[in-house]
């Protein structure tokens, strides 16, 4: 059945997949269903699950409480259009007492839709055009984000490397790209364009880079300097470092920020919050006006999601979570980095919270170059073997954990890794 299911994808999709990544042909695989931490593919093969959805599954597959939310909601309606519902203004109101910055905020369809409004919302702000960020940054699928993502042809600081076919020149013309974890260089940047900087968009956690103490706020004070603002981008930490997300994690006070994933609830959603003087520009009582932001989505505040979001809420403010979440994702790196030292490897396992990497390297990486600099082709094909022992995970890309992981998994995860270091070398 899954052979058929996938000779299907062939024929209907680019590639036979959904999006823009596909698995190597031998591991590829037709999901069927999940629940905790694991899930199932088409043949009935179990795996433990590390990539989570790209991270939104934050509780997991199927969690009990987020199904009942969702059944009882399909009851009551699924979808009014974006005008209010009942869920959508509860929502908004929980997310307001956890993240610091959401004096307003509005609902999207998904994290690249919230970055999109932000930098719309910015230029409106500050009446300048350009956007920068970090070289190695992932904000999302459309024009102005699809910049310098994961360039293999490197160019000088500030000069934007196209990820995709399509973006018009003119577009890459507004985008400026600075190196993550480099004050000096991004002030000099910013000494000879700040001026026609709207704003800069940066990720807290940038992909598998932590900050290095003290960046984040500098380019906070660099964006006061220069009168651009900061949107922090949270899609990814937002609700996985805590209520607060990175925010209150790194201390972090931006003007907007960003969010998708884990506050969907495994639903397609969204949100853009920030200061009331950027994000009332997209009241509608001024259109018309001059200053008039327009930010709209059919599906945005979708009560079917925003039930999801509630039930999600209710989860993650159990006393203890993050504690427990936190101390799981310390184990399963330690003991990864163990049998990887056993089996003489050379491959470093790192990454804080609920998120974990590795890489064949010495150090952790402070910017996308240092990444590049390893041998990811080799990490590949070795990941590839971590997938055929039953972890799944993304090749050459972040991995995380969630709320459901157990100690179980833990171990079966040690083993699997135990067998992948063998049939690796065995092969290699």
């Amino acid at each position: 059945m899954e052979i058929d299911l996938l000779a299907d994808a062939r024929q209907l999709f680019p590639g036979g997949v959904l999006g823009g990544n596909a698995l190597p042909e031998d591991v590829r695989f037709v999901f069927s269903r999940g629940d905790g931490s694991r899930f199932w593919d088409a043949s009935g093969n179990e795996y433990i699950d590390y990539v989570l959805g790209s991270g939104t599954l934050f509780v997991g597959h199927a969690h009990p409480m987020i199904q009942k939310a969702i059944v009882e909601q399909v009851s009551r309606g699924t979808h009014f259009f974006a005008y209010l519902n009942e869920q959508a203004v509860q929502v908004a109101r929980r997310l307001q007492e956890h993240l610091p910055c959401a004096q307003r905020m509005r609902f999207t369809t998904s994290g690249s839709d919230a970055t999109f409004h932000a930098m719309r919302l910015a230029r409106a702000h500050t009446g300048r055009e350009k956007i920068l960020k970090f070289e190695g940054a992932y904000h999302g699928s459309h024009d102005y984000a699809q910049v310098s993502t994961a360039p293999k042809n490197l160019a000088n600081f500030p000069t934007p490397v196209p990820d995709t076919a399509g973006i018009p020149k003119c577009v890459q013309d507004l985008l400026l790209v600075a190196p993550y974890n480099d004050v000096d260089t991004l002030a000099a940047i910013l000494k000879q364009h700040g001026s026609e900087i709207a704003a800069i968009i940066v990720e807290p956690i940038q992909r598998i880079i932590s900050p290095q103490p003290g960046f984040l706020a500098a380019v906070r004070e660099l964006t006061h300097q220069h009168g651009i603002v900061m949107i922090l981008d949270e899609v990814v930490t937002g609700l996985r470092y805590g209520l607060g997300g990175a925010q209150a994690y790194f201390d972090i006070a931006p003007d907007l920020a960003t969010y998708g994933k884990i506050i969907g609830g495994g639903l397609p959603m969204g949100a853009l919050a920030g200061r009331a003087e950027i994000m009332d520009q997209a009241d509608p009582s001024n259109k018309g006006g001059g200053g008039y932001v327009y930010q709209n989505g059919t599906l945005q505040g979708n009560p079917l999601g925003c039930a999801a979001s509630l039930a999600t809420l209710d989860i993650l403010e159990e006393p203890g979570l993050y504690e427990r979440v936190f101390d799981i994702s310390n184990q399963l790196r330690h003991g990864l980095q163990a049998v990887f030292n056993r089996h003489n490897m050379g491959i470093l396992v790192f990454g804080e919270g609920p998120m974990w990497h590795m890489l064949f390297t010495d150090a952790p990486p402070q910017n996308w170059r240092d990444i590049l600099a390893t041998d990811t082709r080799k990490l590949a094909v070795f990941e590839t073997e971590l997938i055929r022992q039953g972890l799944f995970i993304l090749p050459n890309n972040r991995r995380f954990v969630s709320i459901r992981h157990t100690q179980e998994d833990l171990q079966l995860t040690f083993d699997a890794a135990e067998r992948a270091c063998k049939a690796f070398k065995a092969k290699h």
